[in-house]
């Protein structure tokens, strides 16, 4: 069997070391001794494994010969407007979490994202992702006593 190293092959491989950087971290977690056998560390560890697992899968697909180059007519070109709307709701969210807080800073993130889904009507977005990021801020802030990122409204209100 002939084997060559394609671009999906290097998905594959991409695949695996973030599996092993989420390994890595994942053994960074301290351990109390208070739990018996179910710590902190073992979701991470879970996840670890299936990203292993799927990085293996890809990796031996890869090497078969791929799975993008197969029909031509599958064969995506990438979108860039709507990249570009993630990376911008991303570092938007990156640039203002600080200083506005989760709840606008993940309203603003959604809005852009939304747009990369084609919406035309940021106000609604931006109250959309405004409800849902505040109800994701109550749900850690108050109910797991979680602080995600306190802001100018955050501590306005609650």
């Amino acid at each position: 069997m002939n084997f060559k190293l394609t671009a999906d092959a290097w998905v594959g491989i991409a695949v695996l070391i973030f599996a092993g950087i989420v390994y890595y971290e994942a053994a960074q977690i301290p351990a109390s001794p208070l739990y018996a056998r179910v710590g902190p560390a073992v979701f991470p560890y879970f996840v670890a494994s299936a990203m292993a697992l799927l990085g293996v899968a890809l990796l031996v697909q890869g090497l078969r010969g791929g799975w993008s180059h197969e029909d031509p007519e599958l064969t995506l070109k990438p979108d860039w407007r709507a990249v570009f709307w993630v990376a911008l709701g991303l570092g938007i969210n990156l640039a203002t979490i600080a200083d506005l807080g989760f709840t606008l800073a993940s309203a603003l993130m959604f809005a852009c994202v939304s747009r990369c889904f084609g919406s035309k009507r940021p106000i609604v977005d931006f109250g959309v992702g405004f409800v849902l990021a505040a109800i994701s801020y109550l749900g850690f802030s108050v109910g797991l006593g979680i602080n995600i990122g306190e802001g100018i409204l955050e501590k306005l209100v609650f």
